[in-house]
């Protein structure tokens, strides 16, 4: 793995809540915030450099998500996800994605889908470098970028909370494992066969793209215990 790239500036327009909840909101989607384990504001708010009150904020935000619980007097716990939870979420997921890709074939003016190229090797190029934060946040702009496309605003925000629910734990060793770069490189497959027409094949595409990622957390799941990376990404 690649050492951790410098912090990132983030707009100043953007509240310092809502680039808090961001910055955990990855860590969580990486499994850098174990599920299970209890973190306090304060301790949080030393690490990433920012005071307890936008921590204290952004957690209760994650909290409306389902992603942490307030535990009394000690901060919040990350929710625990059991394998039914993952099932059931990774099939809502294929049932709104799979038809809705399937729909776009041959609907989606092409250079409205090409546009999202730049994206899709984005997250190929992120996964080589072992850049875990560029990866996630381009996988959600193309993922999410393509269901846009079909027009429905509700559809994409309901993909976008079950994204943030079932969160990839593990990522740091999916990616030493070179599993990450395999399934960046299924977005520019499924790119393609969209601007072929072939809705049929990019259908079935996404379906294996899915399961893909559902397989790649379960298999590091359990693989026991798991290193913890040495910093998370920053904010400001």
């Amino acid at each position: 793995m690649s050492e951790p790239r410098p912090r990132r500036l983030v707009s100043v327009h953007e509240r310092l809540r809502d680039q808090v909840a961001g910055a955990l909101r990855t860590a969580l989607i990486a499994g850098e915030l174990r599920p299970g384990a209890t973190y306090s504001a304060p301790a949080l708010a030393a690490e990433y450099g920012v005071s307890a009150t936008p921590v204290r904020e952004a957690m209760l935000d994650l909290a409306r998500e389902g992603l942490v619980e307030p535990v009394r007097n000690k901060g919040f716990r990350v929710t625990e996800l059991s394998e039914r939870d993952l099932e059931e979420l990774t099939e809502i997921r294929a049932l709104i994605e799979i038809p809705t890709v399937a729909r776009l074939t041959g609907a989606a003016a092409r250079e409205r889908l090409e546009a999202l190229r730049p994206t899709a090797e984005e997250t190929v190029a992120a996964a080589r470098a072992g850049d875990l934060v560029g990866y996630l946040e381009a996988d959600r702009r193309f993922h999410l970028g393509l269901l846009a496309l079909a027009g429905n605003s509700r559809l994409v925000d309901t993909v976008d909370d079950l994204r943030k629910r079932s969160r990839l734990h593990a990522l740091a060793e999916i990616a030493e494992a070179g599993e990450l770069v395999a399934s960046a490189q299924e977005h520019t497959a499924l790119l393609d066969l969209v601007l072929a027409g072939d809705a049929a094949a990019a259908g079935e595409h996404m379906r294996h793209h899915l399961a893909h990622a559902r397989s790649m957390g379960a298999a590091r799941e359990q693989d026991g215990e798991r290193r913890r990376p040495a910093r998370r990404p920053g904010v400001g």
